[in-house]
C-alpha cells in the first residue's frame, strides 16, 4: 500500500541523458529477450522501439535478422525519422521503420512501441474485432485499444504507417487485422508488458469462445478494473519481475 515508493521507482524524470539512454537500451534488449522466451518471434518479423531521451526524432530498435533470443544492448540501432541509421551496425527492418517512425512522430506521449507476430495475437487479429472484457487482465484494454480493420500487405508505405498511427489515437494498443498486435507506453517496460498481457488476453478469449459462450464483465466494473490494472504505473510495475528474471538468467544481454 506504500504507493509513494512505487511512484518514485517508476518516475520517468531523469537528469543524466547518458544514464537514461543506457537504461532505455537495457530495457529494450531485455524486452526483446523476453519476447524470444515467450515465442513471439516469427523469422525476422517483430520489433520494439524506444525514443532516444536526448534526440526526440531518433529511436532505438532491434536490427533485422538477429534473434530476439540473442539480442544485446550493443546490437541495437539508433535511427532518425528520415530512416538513417545514425548509430549501430546491422539491417534496418523497413516495416519497423515505417510503423514506428510514424507512431513516434504522431504521438509525443509514446516513448516505446512493441509489435510482433505472436501466435494468439495474429489468430485473434484475423477475426477483425476488439477484445472483450472477459477477464480482469483483459480489462486493461477495455475502451483503450483500437482496430485497424483492413490488411493491405506488409507495412512499407509511409501512408500506411500514418494510417496506423492515426488509428492508434490515444489508446495503449491497436489490433492490426490479419496481422497482429501493437502496444505503446511511456516506457519500454510498459509497452512490453501491455504486449505480453494482450497476447495472453487474446489466448484466453479464443479458449473461452471455443469452449462456450463467455460472460463479459459489465461496463461499470470493466472501467473500474481498467483504472487499476491498466494504468501506466500498473504496466510499468508488472514488467519488473520479468526484467529481473531475464537479467539474472541472461546477463549477457547487457553487453
Amino acid at each position: 500500500m506504500n504507493r509513494d515508493a512505487v511512484d518514485d521507482m517508476a518516475s520517468s524524470a531523469f537528469e543524466d541523458v547518458g544514464a537514461e539512454r543506457l537504461k532505455r537500451k537495457q530495457r529494450l534488449a531485455a524486452s526483446l529477450r523476453i519476447f524470444g522466451r515467450f515465442g513471439f518471434d516469427e523469422g525476422v518479423a517483430g520489433h520494439i522501439t524506444v525514443r532516444d531521451p536526448e534526440h526526440g526524432d531518433h529511436f532505438w530498435v532491434n536490427p533485422m535478422g538477429r534473434s530476439f533470443k540473442q539480442m544485446r544492448v550493443s546490437d541495437l540501432l539508433c535511427v532518425d525519422h528520415a530512416g538513417n541509421v545514425v548509430e549501430g551496425e546491422g539491417l534496418l527492418n523497413g516495416a519497423a521503420f515505417t510503423i514506428h517512425s510514424r507512431i513516434h512522430m504522431a504521438h509525443p506521449r509514446v516513448t516505446a512501441a512493441a509489435h510482433a507476430h505472436s501466435l494468439y495475437g495474429k489468430a485473434f487479429a484475423s477475426l477483425g474485432r476488439k477484445l472483450a472484457p472477459l477477464t480482469q487482465d483483459a480489462c486493461a484494454f477495455y475502451e483503450d485499444h483500437a482496430l485497424l480493420d483492413a490488411f493491405t500487405g506488409v507495412v512499407l508505405d509511409p501512408a500506411e504507417g500514418e494510417k496506423l498511427a492515426t488509428t492508434l489515437g490515444d489508446n495503449k494498443a491497436v489490433i492490426l487485422q490479419n496481422h497482429g498486435l501493437l502496444t505503446v507506453g511511456e516506457s519500454v517496460d510498459e509497452a512490453a508488458w501491455w504486449f505480453v498481457t494482450m497476447e495472453r488476453s487474446c489466448q484466453a478469449q479464443l479458449l473461452a469462445e471455443a469452449a462456450g459462450t463467455p460472460k463479459p464483465i459489465p461496463h461499470e466494473y470493466a472501467v473500474q478494473t481498467r483504472e487499476t490494472v491498466g494504468s501506466t504505473l500498473a504496466g510499468w510495475f508488472s514488467f519488473q519481475p520479468l526484467y529481473d528474471v531475464i537479467v539474472a538468467e541472461q546477463p549477457d544481454l547487457l553487453d
